[in-house]
């Protein structure tokens, strides 16, 4: 009995073959040699390839739009070059930026500036109509006149129309001194008729008047259409970086 399990333990052994993670531990884990690795490493450099094109006919399809655009407002209403003046007043122009400054001088001791928003707000006009509504386009300035030094600053807050110019607040600036507790004065329309009268009269001495008005409303609309380009153009560069 003893030496036929002794046989059998013999056959059993001999037949049987070393495992085949014990001959190659290296199968099972991936490899450059493996095939399904390389067609999935192919499959993902595929995948990367196709995203990228579609990445870049995207960034073109937007580069041509914007190139389209630009041409479009160079064609049928280019900007002009802006004026470097108003009648005494010269004009800073401020690329870039949504308003401009004028600057002079009145008299011996007067400095005058005023600083002017691109439209800011519109307004329905008498005209308007259920189904067609038309608007009045609204600019804000500022003027500031100061006589020299830093004393006090006479500050107009004003609204330019389409033709015509409307203080809405009068107050006196210290410096830099000024507290935004401090008085600022009534509203403007809350002042003798007179007085009003007399202030306006006051800024027409000094070049700010209807025609300042007129002035800004035609400036600022180039200045649209100039910044409006200016936009596209800086669009399109970032959209064309790699």
């Amino acid at each position: 009995m003893a030496r036929v399990l002794r046989c059998l333990r013999r056959t059993v052994f001999s037949n049987s073959s070393p495992s085949i993670a014990y001959r190659n531990p290296k199968i099972g884990l991936p490899s450059s040699h493996n095939p399904k690795f390389a067609i999935s490493r192919r499959c993902l450099s595929s995948g990367s390839y196709v995203s990228e094109m579609q990445k870049s006919a995207f960034q073109g399809n937007i580069c041509r739009l914007i190139r389209n655009e630009i041409d479009y407002e160079l064609d049928h209403s280019p900007p002009l070059q802006p004026p470097s003046s108003f009648g005494p007043f010269t004009v800073d122009e401020r690329p870039g930026e949504q308003w401009i400054s004028l600057k002079r001088k009145f008299g011996e001791k007067e400095d005058i500036k005023i600083e002017a928003t691109m439209f800011d707000r519109s307004v329905p006009t008498s005209k308007s109509t259920g189904t067609e509504p038309e608007f009045m386009l609204h600019i804000t300035f500022i003027v500031n006149i100061s006589k020299g030094g830093a004393g006090e600053t006479l500050e107009f807050m004003c609204s330019a129309w389409p033709d015509n110019i409307e203080i809405s607040k009068l107050c006196i600036r210290k410096g830099n001194k000024t507290s935004p507790s401090s008085y600022g004065g009534p509203e403007f329309e809350e002042l003798d008729d007179e007085l009003q009268d007399a202030l306006y009269q006051f800024l027409d001495e000094r070049g700010i008047s209807d025609e300042l008005a007129v002035f800004l409303h035609r400036y600022m609309k180039n200045k649209g259409k100039y910044e409006y380009v200016r936009w596209m153009e800086s669009v399109k560069s970032y959209v064309e970086q790699k």
